[in-house]
This record gives structure tokens, C-alpha cells and sequence, in this order.
């Protein structure tokens, strides 16, 4: 839809900016102060009501084409905002994935460890040294699932 309305804008910016005026079904081209019909300038020819209409219409053309033109600017403007926004929340999503992924990961480890810990000292495998080093070594990973959390 939005490209349509670029197109159409467009189209009509093209348009204004012929510098054409139709009076009379004689067509009048401006150029800045001086008018000219089919090459020729008539501009001393022409009756003042006559030139100010021409000049009015040429006028209104011009404003319209810079009115339509600073639309497609905000159009244009607000697709790049758009686009951009869309692009920050997809960058916003996958940084959350990863960081489910990631907890997921380290609970995963976790789990293992604290399930090898057991069954090692069930069996009574662990010395006091290893006890201890086991101990370290789980509490250093529920700090990296604790951290990890904290950037879910």
C-alpha cells in the first residue's frame, strides 16, 4: 500500500513539475517570469487577468509538487523507521533466544554435575579433596545459571 501511495506521489510530483497551464484549451508553458505558448513568448500579448491566472495556476502547481514532494520524504522517512524498528526487535528477539538457549545450557550442566556429584559420593568415590572441589565446582556453576536468569 505504502509503495503505492510512493508511486502516486511520485507520478503527480512529475506532473506539477511540467510547468504547464492549460487556459482556454491553449496550452502556456512558465519559465520564471515569462510565458510562452508553443515557443513563442506571449507574455506582452496576454491580458493581466490572463497572466495572473497563468501565473497562479503555474503558482499552485509548483506548491502542490513541493507539498506532494515532502510527503514522499515522510513516507520515505517513516519506511526507514519502520524498517529500522523491525530490525531492532528481530536483533531484540534473537539476543533473547540465545540467552534461553544459553540458561538452558548451563542448567543442563548443572543438572548433570549435581546428578554425577550424587551418585559419586553414594558410593562413597569422593575424598575430602574432591568433595571439596566438587562443591566448588557446582557452586560456581548455580552462579552461572543465576546469572544467566538474570539476562532472560
Amino acid at each position: 500500500m505504502r509503495i503505492w501511495m510512493i508511486l502516486f506521489f511520485l507520478a503527480l510530483g512529475i506532473t506539477a513539475n511540467a510547468q504547464t497551464v492549460v487556459k482556454d484549451g491553449k496550452a502556456y508553458e512558465v519559465k520564471g517570469k515569462a510565458i510562452f505558448h508553443e515557443g513563442v513568448d506571449v507574455t506582452a500579448d496576454l491580458l493581466s487577468d490572463e497572466k495572473n491566472y497563468i501565473f497562479k495556476t503555474h503558482k499552485d502547481f509548483v506548491k502542490e509538487a513541493k507539498k506532494v514532494e515532502k510527503e514522499k520524504k515522510n513516507l520515505e522517512k517513516e519506511a526507514k523507521k519502520a524498517e529500522k524498528e523491525k530490525k531492532k526487535a528481530e536483533k531484540e528477539l534473537k539476543r533473547k533466544k540465545k540467552a534461553v538457549d544459553n540458561l538452558n545450557k548451563k542448567t543442563r550442566k548443572l543438572d548433570q554435575n549435581q546428578d554425577k556429584y550424587n551418585k559419586l559420593k553414594a558410593r562413597g568415590d569422593l575424598s575430602p579433596n574432591d568433595d571439596a572441589k566438587w562443591i566448588k565446582k557446582l557452586n560456581g556453576l548455580k552462579n552461572d545459571v543465576e546469572k544467566a536468569r538474570r539476562k532472560v
